[in-house]
């Protein structure tokens, strides 16, 4: 890993545990196995966005990069890059015979026979607010919970949540990603009284960040321990019994399309995490003998080495570490570009964002 001056001793012993989750580059390994991701999203109005996360999830090392969009969308998302697979699945009100009558069930039936080839969905980049295209992707979200596929939501993903709360309540292979806005929007959804960042008021002496913390895990806990990235001037991070806060700083541009990178970063991540629990190569790590389920055994394993983590401590690490890649890649360019930033430079700084804050493990064979 490089010498990064700017990040917190504290943060790259977190890298450092990140590290263990990324599976080496090895000969044995065969198409597929270290990442198969799909970004749910694209329409007629929005194709940027379903691009920008996918090209995140495959400059980070995913295997294959699948966007699932709507038909008008498909050609326009596959001229960008022909790296991407691009399947034009997601019906609309325009490509049914009668949008107030439907079978959720047939609509959504081609994009649930991809699940068992998929480790990981993205759910929500340019999605739209399509009222068929939103009821075949809830279906697909009961669907891919049904099956314990993980996802990431943002966007109109997180509308679907706003509507109804029980598609994700409880499940703990989901992660959320709202801006400030969509925070807000959320609590209240969920009607509870927490504030957003921006929101956040504090008397002399207290500590705002800690007011943060709670107001995260609040919504987390109201949720039932889904994870909660809320993006902002530095990211808080919550499974609503341990949370992080990222202090990796980040580019000043606020372009559209950089919350893009995270959640397509998020993804290989999470495919890699599912690789990491079922063993795909030697961590060199001994078994644990619990599962960690409370904060102080959550933070004892963030905090020691040697011992295989629990689903628990590495969902939490990979919504940091997907935090911490885009603030990097956006710090990056726009260090480079100034006020002229936009979303594709900030793809662009994928790779090298990965190789100086996590770097590559011990094993991989990366110079042949």
């Amino acid at each position: 890993m490089e010498s990064v001056h700017h990040v917190s001793t504290s943060s790259k012993i977190l890298f450092s545990k990140v590290r263990k989750i990324v599976p080496p580059m090895l000969e044995r390994f065969h198409k597929g196995q270290l990442g198969r991701v799909a970004v749910i999203g694209g329409c007629v109005d929005y194709t940027g966005a379903p691009y920008f996360s996918a090209m995140a999830s495959a400059r980070l090392g995913c295997d294959m990069s699948h966007v699932i969009c709507e038909r008008s969308a498909a050609s326009v998302i596959k001229s960008y890059s022909p790296n991407l697979m691009v399947h034009p699945l997601l019906p609309s009100s325009e490509t049914v015979q009668n949008p107030n009558s439907i079978d959720v069930s047939a609509l959504a039936s081609p994009i649930v026979s991809m699940l068992s080839r998929l480790h990981v969905l993205v759910i929500g980049p340019g999605l739209g607010r399509d009222g068929v295209t939103l009821k075949v992707v809830a279906e697909v979200m009961k669907e891919a919970r049904s099956r314990s596929v993980p996802f990431v939501l943002d966007a109109d993903g997180l509308l679907l949540v706003m509507e109804n709360p029980n598609l994700v309540k409880g499940y703990k292979e989901c992660i959320l990603t709202p801006n400030v806005v969509e925070f807000g929007r959320l609590v209240k959804a969920l009607g509870i009284q927490v504030p957003s960042q921006d929101q956040v008021k504090v008397t002399p002496g207290e500590d705002r960040t800690s007011k943060e913390t709670e107001a995260c895990e609040e919504l987390s806990n109201a949720l039932g321990g889904v994870t909660v990235i809320q993006k902002g001037p530095h990211d808080v991070i919550s499974n609503g019994v341990t949370s992080i806060v990222s202090d990796i700083p980040g580019g000043l541009k606020r372009s559209g399309g950089q919350g893009d990178t995270l959640t397509g970063s998020l993804g290989t991540l999470l495919a890699w995490r599912s690789a990491y629990h079922d063993r795909l190569w030697d961590s060199g790590e001994q078994d644990n003998v619990r599962e960690a389920s409370t904060k102080a055994e959550v933070e004892s394993e963030l905090e020691t080495g040697g011992k295989r983590m629990s689903p628990a401590t590495t969902l939490l690490l990979v919504a940091w570490a997907g935090s911490g890649i885009t603030r990097e890649c956006s710090r990056r360019a726009f260090q480079a570009k100034g006020r002229s930033m936009q979303a594709s430079d900030l793809t662009d700084e994928v790779h090298g964002s990965f190789l100086s804050l996590i770097g590559e493990p011990s094993g991989s064979k990366v110079n042949l």
